[in-house]
């Protein structure tokens, strides 16, 4: 199982584990991480998972496909370490991957 910190606006962070081959949307929902409302099921049809990477696993996280692209325009205050964690997968890499969920999702 890989950790994963979630920070919420207010900076408390909740630690979740998460099986590697899944994605960090899934590991939230499982979890029930507020703000993560993964609305389309993890299908990168919303914007309901965003989340903002934390700057030191940028790199290691990749950056967003053209697709997740497109869905981050309905994101609400995206900022350049935005993602959808239904487009991040989880790794043994990932161990202790932080992001932070944002005040308000679309």
């Amino acid at each position: 199982m890989v950790k994963i910190n979630f920070v919420n606006h207010k900076g408390e962070t909740q630690t979740v584990e998460a099986e590697a081959g899944s994605t960090v949307m899934e590991a939230a929902i499982r979890n029930a991480v507020p703000g993560i409302l993964a609305e389309c099921g993890g299908a990168c049809a919303c914007a309901t998972c965003h989340v903002y990477v934390d700057d030191g696993w940028k790199e290691k996280t990749g950056g967003p496909s053209p697709m997740e692209e497109d869905m981050l325009d309905f994101a609400f205050d995206v900022r350049p370490t935005s993602r959808l964690s239904c487009q991040i997968k989880v790794s043994e890499e990932l161990e202790g991957l932080t992001v932070t969920v944002p005040e308000r999702q679309a």
